[in-house]
């Protein structure tokens, strides 16, 4: 509806935040697909990057927002390349070693491999771990387990803090908000 009235017509973003009673905030709307547009993708079966080049050639949507049925639960990780245990401090150098996780339900988007090297001149991130399963608990399972399989050597990553995140009770239970990171992290300097 947002998109409708100011007469936008192609991919965008809108976003809000919901609090503990269900009240919806709107906070903006992008006009591009956002990092995370693979969680949309996958629970919707819509490839969002090819319908955004359609619209944009010309042709008309082709489908209704009625006609969108969510299936599942899917969950994002980004993987960077950033050092927990020195404040998220930039990791550059070589990647010597790329095992990336793979399996029904896992979707992997990346540019690296074992030889890529990271500069300190761009965005950290190295990757998009994407997990889809039936129910939201199948997917954090999901998640945990591809976070286990994940290795890159030759420089620092996050991997190690989203799987300790993962596994830790406020986000296995879906219990979170905005600044659930932040006590996390002071929960574990404790």
């Amino acid at each position: 509806r947002v998109a409708k009235s100011v007469g936008y017509s192609n991919a965008g973003t809108v976003e809000f935040l919901v609090d503990s009673e269900n009240r919806f905030y709107f906070l903006e709307m992008n006009t591009r697909l956002q990092v995370e547009h693979p969680v949309t993708e996958e629970v919707t079966g819509i490839d969002l990057v090819h319908t955004q080049l359609r619209v944009a050639s010309g042709d008309p949507l082709p489908f209704r927002q009625e006609d969108i049925r969510l299936k599942g639960h899917s969950i994002e990780a980004r993987v960077t390349a950033q050092d927990p245990d020195k404040d998220f401090a930039p990791s550059t150098g070589k990647i010597t070693g790329w095992r990336a996780p793979m399996g029904r339900g896992v979707r992997m988007e990346t540019h690296c491999y074992a030889g890529y090297s990271v500069s300190p001149f761009y965005d950290p991130m190295l990757a998009k771990l994407i997990v889809r399963a039936e129910t939201r608990a199948e997917a954090v399972t999901k998640l945990q387990g591809a976070l286990r399989e994940f290795e890159v050597e030759g420089i620092a990553t996050n991997i190690p803090f989203l799987r300790r995140l993962c596994a830790s009770e406020g986000f296995v239970n879906g219990e979170f908000d905005t600044a659930y990171v932040g006590r996390f992290l002071e929960s574990e300097r404790g």
